[in-house]
């Protein structure tokens, strides 16, 4: 059974940092990332990281955010800084299937950045 489970969201002031974590067990993934759904808006990509490293970023967040992985625990995280207002949303951790290429959805977790 897979099973994301993220951690690490919260409420922060404009400027202050946040980071996001999610363990991922059952399947061995290719792609890995964080999504985020702002209310009234669709689910848009923050970023994502392959199984060898390589990393791809919305340009609303370049700069400001990282994303990393550990594949021997089967984790990602997103460390965000200079957080702003517009970055308030639902996280979602997103991990891709290695062979099947099915995708997987953790259950979210609020970031509220006030100003």
């Amino acid at each position: 059974q897979v099973q994301l489970v993220e951690s690490g969201g919260g409420l922060v002031q404009a400027g202050g940092s946040l980071r996001l974590s999610c363990a991922a067990s059952g399947r061995i993934f290719s792609l890995m990332g964080w999504y985020r759904q702002a209310p009234g808006k669709q689910r848009e990509l923050v970023a994502t990281i392959t199984n060898g490293g390589v990393r791809n970023y919305a340009d609303s967040v370049k700069g400001r955010f990282t994303i990393s992985r550990d594949n021997a625990k089967n984790t990602v995280d997103l460390q965000m800084n200079s957080l702003k207002p517009e970055d308030t949303a639902v996280y979602y951790c997103n991990a891709q299937g290695m062979f099947t290429g099915y995708e997987y959805w953790g259950q979210g977790t609020q970031v509220t950045v006030s100003s």
